[in-house]
């Protein structure tokens, strides 16, 4: 072959030029390549060993790491941005009760009957937990109505506080005792080690779960954690025992079925409804479980994937900090995988989405009409022995639907899981209705019982006794009264930049 190839330079030596250009540029590529890379690696080592700010113990203040790391920064300073709206909410407030007024009926007694609006970015945490009418307007020390719990996963100022004062004492206190320490909101030190930058856990309710599953989350892989420092808080929690203490119920699986299981072996409820006086269940946003019943998971995608994309500057390569959905940058996300057009690919993801609202609006229905024919057995006469397995349907079923309806995404996390979990949810709506009709026919209630006009956020807050009114008055007064002082003394103590 040599020969022949020597024969033919012999006879056109234009052969012999064109190959040993066609060398020259493949080595040159390859030395620019050489060059990219070790550039890379060198602008990468030169921004992590010329920090300008070292930091010795946990640092809640994102400006401060800004200044380290600021194209990171910049982009976690988007989570405040309020501009992308898909079928289906997006990163603005919207008012869920607005939209769908049977929840005031199905969280009647509870603290979400006043209030609940669509998540935010991560920048208004701590300003939506402020001003949210759930947590109330505590002034004194030890007012309630809700425990420091309830901060945990709003800021960084969080594993500062735990550091310092127990995590058994911070979760002992009450919310409006720490107002003016928890100031930071969601940022870098949550997730971050301050000295290495690696990812790490800083909430020991993760910690704690996967210790009671026999299992060691030091042992985790880079990638396996890209998901779990999510998991901190995007997971169903409770809060156990008067301490209330902040707990995973992962002790038997991370099923909906199985966390039930847990809940109800230690005869956990929320609160006791209104109308049905059915001990009830609040899912929180059981995000991780449910991504971990999907596809993308089971293919071993983390949640940063498809959250955080990477970007790239210059040399550097970093992620995307402006966490949120990944169908307002799909070429970044969804096509780094997939071939279809944007077009498709958020047809697929609105096709899930509605089909699995389609059944989740009938069971908000459904279960509607078994509270108020719960209610209506009670008043006429109906034993504790005649209600139980009713009001086990009740409490099972709206788990069910709360489980699906609370979590950020389940639908197109896990499109099967979510619908197979609505199924069941409404057709235990459906024999609790059953078993109550049979209760009220034993009572002398013949015909059918009359249903309320809860058509309206406001009607469905007056069927259940809410003076709204008097509670945004008390509210609006104490968002400017008590928080304004939270600030200032939060600056004066060096726990929040001045400016901010």
């Amino acid at each position: 072959m040599l020969t022949k190839l020597s024969e033919a330079i012999r006879k056109k030596p234009i052969i012999g030029w064109a190959l040993f250009l066609a060398v020259m540029v493949i080595v040159f590529l390859l030395g620019l390549f050489a060059a990219s890379v070790t550039e890379r690696r060198a602008e990468i080592a030169s921004i992590f060993n010329n920090k300008k700010v070292e930091f010795d113990t946990i640092e809640a203040k994102n400006e401060l790491w800004g200044l380290n790391y600021p194209r990171e920064y910049e982009t976690w300073k988007r989570t405040a941005d309020m501009d992308f709206r898909s079928k289906h909410q997006g990163n603005m407030e919207d008012d869920v009760l607005e939209q769908r007024p049977d929840m005031v009926v199905l969280w009647a007694g509870y603290a979400f009957a006043k209030e609940y609006k669509a998540p935010r970015g991560h920048m208004h945490a701590l300003e939506d937990i402020r001003n949210t009418l759930r947590t109330g307007c505590p002034e004194n020390v030890g007012d309630g109505p809700q425990p420091a719990t309830c901060w945990t996963c709003k800021s960084p100022d969080v594993p500062r506080m735990m550091n310092e004062m127990g995590i058994e004492n911070f979760y002992k206190a009450q919310w409006g005792d720490l107002g003016a320490e928890i100031v930071n909101p969601i940022g870098c030190a949550d997730c971050h080690d301050p000295k290495t930058m690696d990812l790490t856990i800083t909430r020991p309710a993760l910690i704690e779960a996967f210790e009671r599953q026999g299992k060691d989350i030091k042992q985790a892989t880079t990638q396996e954690l890209r998901s779990l420092v999510c998991a901190q808080c995007h997971v169903e929690y409770h809060f156990k025992g008067d301490g209330k203490y902040l707990t995973f119920p992962w002790d038997k699986g991370f099923t909906v079925e199985a966390m039930e299981a847990y809940y109800d072996s230690v005869q956990f409820s929320d609160w006791t409804h209104a109308l049905s006086k059915t001990p009830m269940l609040k899912a929180q946003h059981p995000d991780y479980e449910l991504f971990m019943m999907g596809p993308h998971y089971q293919r071993g995608l983390s949640c940063a994937d498809c959250h955080m994309p990477y970007k790239a500057d210059g040399g550097i390569k970093y992620s995307d900090h402006q966490i949120m959905s990944p169908l307002k940058n799909m070429s970044g996300t969804c096509q780094t995988c997939h071939r279809d057009s944007e077009e498709k690919l958020r047809n697929y993801v609105y096709e899930y989405q509605d089909k699995a609202f389609e059944i989740r609006d009938r069971v908000e229905n459904e279960l509607v009409k078994a509270h108020v024919m719960a209610k209506a057995a009670w008043d006429n006469g109906a034993t504790d022995a005649e209600m139980k397995q009713a009001l086990e349907d009740i409490r099972h079923g709206q788990w069910r639907w709360d489980f699906v309806a609370a979590s950020h995404g389940g639908s197109f996390h896990a499109p099967v899981e979510t619908q197979r979990i609505l199924s069941h949810s409404l057709d235990k709506a459906m024999q609790a209705q059953l078993k109550l009709q049979k209760i009220l026919f034993a009572h002398g209630v013949s015909g059918d019982v009359v249903m309320p006009d809860v058509s309206t956020k406001a009607k469905a807050q007056a069927y259940i006794g809410l003076d709204m009114k008097k509670e945004n008055e008390n509210k609006a007064k104490w968002i400017q009264t008590v928080v304004p002082k939270w600030l200032e003394k939060a600056k004066a103590n060096n726990r929040l930049i001045a400016e901010s």
